[in-house]
């Protein structure tokens, strides 16, 4: 299953050529993981299952310029890979079927009080189990 965020493009995120700047799309995907991991799980009054974890990795595949401001996109997030104590998001950016980007990020869950890497639990793993798609 695909988790679907809302990314809004504001005028400033583009730059002198009239597209998105390339630091703006990892906004984005900290923003679709933000939403996914920890607000759509406030909005029902439910805890995080979610939220203590790092990057490890990112990586941005730009194919097309984004040249449109004060619009939505849609920046889609699965699951693509499950470790013992990291996990690979996926992600792409869409609009009106064009595919603009893909990206990847490797979240590693960690302690806070260590800010160590820690294995992930039964319940964020059956959390990230309903996203897992092979893409």
């Amino acid at each position: 299953m695909k988790y679907t965020h809302k990314a809004f493009v504001r005028w400033d995120d583009l730059d002198a050529f009239g597209h998105v700047n390339n630091a703006k799309y990892l906004t984005y995907a900290q923003e679709a993981r933000f939403d996914w991991g920890w607000f759509s799980f406030s909005e029902k009054g439910e805890k995080s299952v979610l939220m203590e974890m790092v990057v490890g990795r990112a990586e941005v595949d730009y194919l097309v310029p984004m040249t449109e401001g004060g619009c939505f996109y849609d920046v889609n997030l699965w699951v693509e890979k499950i470790g013992n104590s990291s996990f690979v998001n996926g992600y792409d950016v869409t609009k009106n079927g064009v595919v603009y980007a893909k990206m990847k990020t490797v979240q590693v869950v960690i302690d806070l009080a260590t800010r160590k890497s820690r294995p992930i639990n039964d319940e964020e793993r059956a959390f990230l189990n309903k996203f897992l798609e092979n893409n």
